[in-house]
């Protein structure tokens, strides 16, 4: 989970640092995600199939929203370790 602790230093060295995600974007990405978690839903509660069938659909929807957020982190990890270190955090 991102916990911005990065923009809190620089906010704080610099007046006029911007946060990287803005309140909008922040919006959009929880919207979507809890748009999509309600479709997941109400497909699988409509779904005229067996309890199992319905079951395995709901693991496998689980599964790929993990995996989603894991990759997610794992990219941007590898990223930031790509970043060259600043000279304050050497000193």
């Amino acid at each position: 989970m991102r916990d911005n602790d990065e923009d809190r230093y620089l906010a704080e060295h610099n007046p006029h640092h911007r946060r990287r995600n803005t309140p909008a974007f922040t919006f959009l990405a929880w919207g979507g995600f809890v748009l999509s978690v309600a479709f997941e839903y109400i497909g699988l509660s409509t779904l005229q199939e067996p309890l199992y069938v319905v079951g395995y659909y709901a693991i496998a929807a689980a599964f790929l929203i993990v995996s989603c957020l894991v990759l997610q982190k794992t990219i941007r990890d590898n990223e930031e370790d790509k970043l060259p270190e600043s000279d304050e955090a050497n000193a």
